[in-house]
């Protein structure tokens, strides 16, 4: 059989195979952060009709005399030159400006990704559309950067470094028939009890118990005959843990059941290790005791809780808190690779790391000598006008190669003719 349909065929599974590879580069021209590929041939062995001869003498050299056997994919290439920045206004969509990728993980697989549109779960998680979850940087006790592991990223309350407690405020109303029997000024067994935390210079909370007593005789007063008794004072207790100490204080109220004074309006806790906590404040003006009011007392500490956020051109997540301070939340990391076109496509926008990609190196946008812009993505780095020229080259290619199948068809019809 004729070596030129061997090949041609040979040319027409390669054609065959680049315009599959532009036909997925078109598909993914509207895919944040996809990288194109790119197809490379070379040739096969050639077949040797002579070889070579070297000069002598009486006569020069003579150059081998070869047949080419076709060609073959010399690779496959994955371009990942930088993508045009899409401005889209949304805090939560991210694209990376210079080199590395984001690292999201499922359960115990890390993929690799440029795709930077992101989203929060209803844990507070970022994660990626297929729920993915996004690693970097978390806070260790002390409020400070661990860099030590990479940990889910979080925007939620749980990710707030709480400052230390300064206030403790009770607050609400409380049944004053609760305490006492009002037409006879009887004292009723039974107690108010609420927990809530304080937290340390450390933002470490500890569980926090206070207990309203039952009032004694000398806390209950008449405010007028005809009208009945009220509470005139109650005894609070206050316990916490990790402190050990019952701090004790009084309420005073007035006959319309609003608070007039408190003692101590101030208190010390002692956590050991973890510091002196001083409240500057025990704040409990706004309670009452009224009967004509639901009961709903309920008493806290400070706790800040988290208005807003932003995430800076490092990677870095802040979160604008309550008490109007602004707090690290975590970092995004990057990663970067000594051969990222040796990363493997693993879909959903995602790459995996290989044995010729190297071991990702992780840190921040700054080790990368990258920014992350917020409020842009990354769009597809593939070029419609080079793609539709490749386009023409494999087509007429593919119809050369072909064309020249049906021409060697043709001579060995001839052959098969010559015995008429």
């Amino acid at each position: 059989m004729l070596r030129s349909m061997y090949a041609a065929i040979s040319g027409l599974k390669n054609f065959q195979t680049k315009l599959d590879v532009i036909g997925n580069n078109i598909s993914n021209v509207s895919t944040y952060g996809f990288k194109k590929g790119r197809v490379t041939f070379q040739d096969l062995l050639s077949q040797q009709v002579s070889g070579a001869s070297a000069p002598s003498f009486n006569r020069g050299g003579v150059n081998p005399q070869q047949v080419g056997l076709g060609s073959k994919i010399a690779s496959i290439d994955t371009i990942t030159e930088q993508g045009n920045l899409q401005t889209t206004g949304r805090s939560l969509d991210l694209a990376i400006s210079g080199d590395g990728y984001f690292v999201v993980q499922d359960g115990f697989n890390q993929y690799f990704t440029r795709a930077g549109n992101f989203y929060l779960d209803r844990d507070g998680s970022l994660v990626n559309a297929d729920g993915l979850r996004l690693m970097g940087y978390g806070l260790d006790a002390n409020g400070a950067l661990d860099k030590t592991r990479l940990q889910k990223l979080t925007i939620n309350e749980q990710a707030i470094h709480q400052p230390m407690t300064k206030f403790i405020t009770l607050t609400g109303n409380l049944k004053p028939d609760d305490f006492i029997d009002l037409a006879t000024g009887t004292a009723k067994a039974g107690n108010f009890t609420t927990d809530f935390k304080i937290f340390d210079a450390n933002g470490k909370g500890h569980d926090a118990t206070i207990v309203l007593d039952t009032p004694t005789s000398s806390q209950i007063d008449p405010a007028d005959p005809s009208k009945g008794y009220y509470v005139k004072s109650l005894t609070f207790t206050i316990t916490a843990a990790g402190d050990g100490t019952p701090h004790t204080g009084t309420i005073n109220f007035k006959p319309d059941g609003t608070v007039e004074s408190i003692t101590p309006t101030s208190d010390t806790f002692n956590f050991g290790a973890d510091g002196v906590v001083n409240i500057q404040n025990l704040d409990f003006d706004t309670l009452t005791l009224l009967s004509n009011m639901p009961e709903n007392a309920d008493i806290v500490g400070d706790v800040a809780t988290l208005d807003s956020f932003s995430i800076g051109s490092s990677g870095e997540i802040y979160g604008v808190l309550s008490d109007g301070s602004v707090q690290l939340l975590g970092q995004i990391v990057l990663s970067q690779f000594n051969n990222p076109g040796g990363l493997t496509k693993a879909g959903s926008n995602l790459f995996k790391a290989s044995a010729n990609s190297g071991e990702p190196m992780i840190g921040t946008a700054i080790d990368a000598g990258s920014t992350i812009q917020p409020g842009a993505l990354e769009m597809s780095n593939v070029d419609l006008s080079e793609e539709f020229t490749g386009m023409i080259e494999a087509q007429r290619g593919f119809q050369a190669n072909a064309r020249v199948i049906t021409t060697s068809d043709q001579i060995l019809q001839e052959l098969v003719d010559l015995k008429r």
